[in-house]
């Protein structure tokens, strides 16, 4: 896993209107107008969200983003690695075996074994993966839920049906 960007954030935000929109299927421009980005921005998050399974299009005048499964059943490292790809956290260099005192080729004992600072951050990533593997997409939306307002997901519901409706209507 590379460096998580804000394209894993943002991603993960939408799929928690997803979560929430029920049985709206809003588009990728109105999850980006909803939270204040770009739709082109969003327009090459959810190809991958797509591909990986994450999300379901919903073709036509209706037509938007749905999550392709429940959302117990997407975890955050499922959404990491569909966005960033997976990528190792670090890649050695093996900068041990350059030592200016080395001969070439380096003595064999300075590149024996797994590098410790290597091996060091493999655990750290399996740490961080164990951890994200861990948690789901409905974790996540409960944290919000609770820390929401009890009328805030009819907002949202309210405010992507008012889009769906303009949509319909600007196609006529």
């Amino acid at each position: 896993m590379a460096h998580l960007t804000s394209r894993v954030e943002y991603g993960i935000h939408c799929l928690l209107w997803l979560v929430g929109a029920g049985e709206q299927q809003p588009s990728s421009r109105d999850l980006a107008e909803l939270q204040g980005i770009s739709p082109s921005f969003l327009a090459k998050i959810f190809p991958r969200l797509e591909k990986a399974g994450i999300v379901a299009a919903v073709p036509g005048l209706r037509g938007g983003y749905r999550l392709a499964r429940p959302a117990a059943q997407i975890t955050v490292l499922d959404i990491v690695d569909a966005i960033e790809g997976d990528k190792p956290l670090f890649e050695c260099q093996e900068i041990r075996t350059r030592c200016a005192l080395f001969d070439d080729p380096p003595p064999r004992w300075a590149s024996r074994g797994t590098c410790a600072i290597h091996a060091t951050m493999q655990r750290a990533e399996r740490a961080m993966r164990d951890a994200l593997a861990a948690e789901t997409l409905a974790d996540l939306a409960r944290a919000l839920e609770r820390k929401a307002p009890a009328d805030f997901g009819a907002s949202v519901e309210r405010w992507l049906g008012e889009r769906a409706s303009s949509r319909r209507g600007s196609a006529r």
